[in-house]
């Protein structure tokens, strides 16, 4: 619940403590009952037979959901779906879910906006809102596994890289991924967190029990063009940022990915891939670049590199011994695919101090934009 919130739980916000208290009187089984219904089954409380009906209506009245769908979009010939959520008070985000020949993935959402002011990432060019609930987040969840199972699949990756910074909502977030393991059944190895780059959130991180996958959208290799996609990485600068990824690898042992949004003639060019190149080899085969096709967002002019360039820069990292893929859009055409969920909020264009790759020369005087991940 948000700050001075009276409102009741939502179900998912609902630990089994108070559920407990929630069926005082009941007979003490009616707990294992209700929470398996809700997270193994995937269940409605109507839809629980094994409770008398009156406790399924009380349920229901008492365990209202978060979200609200306001709007569904489909893509990629129904491969891809992008829900558009309503909150409580009023505010909106969005979840992915998309489905591969081998897997189906849901991209959440851990805050509603964002407030990391990254440049080419329609959520930061809408703002900030609030943080999400553990609750909101896990019915998102939630709601794309039962989806995946009206379609005949099985939900088996949660990626945190919807709308908002995970890391800055750390602890809903550690605490959604807690219940989305330990309740849903998701291993450890199918969860990916994305961060900008908060090194207290990746210690933190670090010092929590599951080894979680970790992404870290990078987007530059050096501190002065990264500083023009990604206002954080001032306070932030990637000498800290790499100290803590190193930490978080020497920890959880855990490969780490590097997030790269492909902007042409901004960090396509040969020497950002060997710059990126010096950056990675530090991890030997540790980390993995993950190249991401620049998505169209009306707050950002520059354009994403072409697919020859895309593939160009792809296999000069290989020749410099990056291990580096290709990142397959999905939904672009309905704003779901990575920096294009802004849950219908207005984005406009805002000028900058200087362009990403502009010399200072060319924009004295004028003031600059902030990167996020796929698909905010």
């Amino acid at each position: 619940m948000t700050e001075h919130d009276d409102r009741p739980p939502s179900r998912f916000d609902v630990d089994r403590q108070a559920l407990g208290t929630l069926l005082a009187g009941e007979p003490r089984y009616r707990v294992d009952q209700v929470w398996q219904g809700l997270y193994e089954q995937l269940a409605e409380p109507h839809e629980l037979t094994t409770l008398p009906k009156a406790l399924r209506a009380r349920l229901d009245d008492a365990l209202p959901l978060a979200l609200r769908e306001e709007l569904r979009r489909v893509s990629d010939r129904g491969d891809t779906i992008k829900y558009l959520w309503q909150l409580h008070d009023g505010h909106r985000i969005e979840t992915v879910l998309m489905l591969y020949p081998d897997r189906v993935t849901a991209c959440v959402s851990s805050q509603a906006g964002c407030a990391m002011d990254c440049s080419f990432c329609a959520t930061g060019q809408a703002g900030f809102q609030r943080h999400l609930t553990t609750g909101e987040i896990v019915e998102q969840v939630v709601r794309a596994a039962r989806e995946a199972r009206r379609l005949g699949r099985r939900l088996g990756n949660v990626v945190f890289m919807g709308m908002g910074e995970p890391l800055v909502n750390e602890a809903a977030v550690w605490a959604a991924i807690e219940r989305i393991h330990g309740d849903l059944g998701l291993s450890a190895r199918h969860l990916t967190v994305s961060t900008i780059g908060i090194v207290p959130g990746i210690r933190a991180l670090a010092a929590r029990p599951l080894p979680v996958n970790l992404a870290v959208s990078l987007h530059a290799a050096n501190d002065r063009l990264r500083e023009t996609l990604v206002p954080m990485n001032k306070r932030y600068p990637l000498s800290q940022l790499m100290e803590a990824c190193a930490h978080y690898l020497a920890v959880k042992g855990r490969r780490i990915s590097f997030e790269w949004a492909l902007i042409a003639g901004v960090n396509d060019r040969d020497s950002d891939a060997r710059e990126l190149a010096a950056l990675s080899k530090r991890f030997r085969l540790a980390a993995h670049v993950n190249l991401i096709p620049l998505n169209p967002t009306p707050g950002f002019p520059t354009i994403g590199s072409s697919p020859t360039r895309v593939h160009e820069f792809r296999d000069l990292l290989e020749q410099l011994g990056v291990n580096a893929t290709v990142r397959r859009n999905r939904g672009t055409d309905i704003d779901a695919a990575c920096g294009q969920l802004a849950a219908g909020q207005p984005v406009a264009m805002r000028p900058s101090r200087r362009r990403a790759g502009e010399s200072d020369a060319a924009t004295d005087g004028v003031r600059a934009p902030g990167t996020s991940d796929s698909p905010r």
